[in-house]
């Protein structure tokens, strides 16, 4: 059975979207980055008016603005933290 990834995306007043997700993509101060299942622990600042790109198990790409956060993978598992987040 393929593995998927856990996704969590919150903002500071709430949980915009959680779930299993193939990929997750974002940009941060450095540049895109792109996380797949196995992918090595890492942590990046989001980009000001960054997007973050999830390609959602069940089908389907979440597209959520974020500012001023972070982001975190650490085995399987994402989160994204952000001061101010909207789906858009």
């Amino acid at each position: 059975m393929a593995r998927s990834l856990q996704v969590s995306i919150v903002s500071a007043e709430k949980e915009l979207w959680s779930g299993e997700a193939t990929q997750v993509v974002a940009k941060t101060l450095i540049g895109e980055i792109g996380l797949l299942v196995g992918h090595a622990p890492v942590l990046g600042l989001l980009a000001e008016g960054g997007e973050v790109r999830v390609q959602a198990v069940e089908g389907g790409t979440v597209r959520v603005r974020a500012d001023d956060g972070f982001l975190s993978m650490q085995g399987d598992v994402v989160t994204v933290v952000a001061g101010e987040a909207e789906l858009v």
